[in-house]
């Protein structure tokens, strides 16, 4: 359910009551102690004086960079928070390593569409590739497969059954287009995806391949086996 530009809240006084219209109009309220509200970061580039080096910053406050992280100026990089793409640190690190070896004379790439993202709330967010609306936008013909961790014993062990893996493949060739999980622990089984995208693997490759029992991995697999309806515990 999405948050509507018609939702808000009220302060009570048992806490924070919250409106908000989720899909086709329906309405929605939700109480909680407190409301923590986000309203985003901002890259921290005003004090660079980037204007010393004939460089300048954008609408939203960030350095231009190419692919491979150069600004304008000669001999200038930037990485990380201050440049394009999402706030988090895994991004930073091999931006910098990308850097470094184009530095030292190497020719290194960085697949930002096989990167991860992560929302680490309760009960985390995390995917890597495409989603279902930049596919529709591309005109690509793709299939979805989705597993509950509500049908996985290691999720159901501590009470972390919450959620649920969705997979985007190609429709013809199968090939993995992007991974999408909401759930405990999405941050670690995300890097399977990855893994996956960055090599241009098929959902067949994660379907055939193994995973250990009891695992929450295994939602991965049957998240891929779902895309032709084999799902092995639902």
């Amino acid at each position: 359910m999405k948050k509507s530009s018609q939702g808000h809240e009220k302060t009570t006084e048992k806490g924070v009551r919250v409106t908000y219209a989720g899909d086709q109009g329906s309405e929605h309220v939700l109480e909680c102690d407190k409301l923590i509200v986000s309203v985003g970061r901002i890259p921290d580039t005003e004090k660079l004086n980037l204007a010393g080096i004939g460089l300048q910053i954008d609408e939203r406050g960030f350095i231009p960079v190419n692919d491979h992280c150069a600004t304008v100026a000669e001999g200038v990089y930037a990485i990380g928070d201050v440049v394009r793409g999402p706030m988090l640190a895994h991004k930073a690190e091999d931006e910098g390593v990308m850097v470094a070896e184009l530095i030292a004379g190497q020719n290194p790439r960085l697949d930002y569409n096989s990167m991860p993202r992560v929302i680490y709330t309760t009960p985390e967010i995390a995917w890597a590739g495409k989603t279902e609306q930049q596919l529709r936008a591309e005109g690509r013909d793709y299939k979805t497969g989705q597993f509950p961790f509500a049908a996985n014993g290691r999720a159901l062990g501590p009470g972390d059954a919450e959620g649920f893996i969705k997979m985007l493949a190609d429709a013809k060739t199968d090939e993995i287009l992007g991974v999408h999980i909401i759930g405990a622990n999405a941050s670690e089984l995300i890097a399977e995806a990855a893994l996956a995208l960055e090599f241009r693997a098929a959902a067949e490759d994660i379907a055939r391949t193994c995973h250990p029992h009891p695992s929450l991995s295994e939602v991965m697999r049957e998240a891929a086996l779902a895309l032709e309806k084999r799902a092995l515990n639902i």
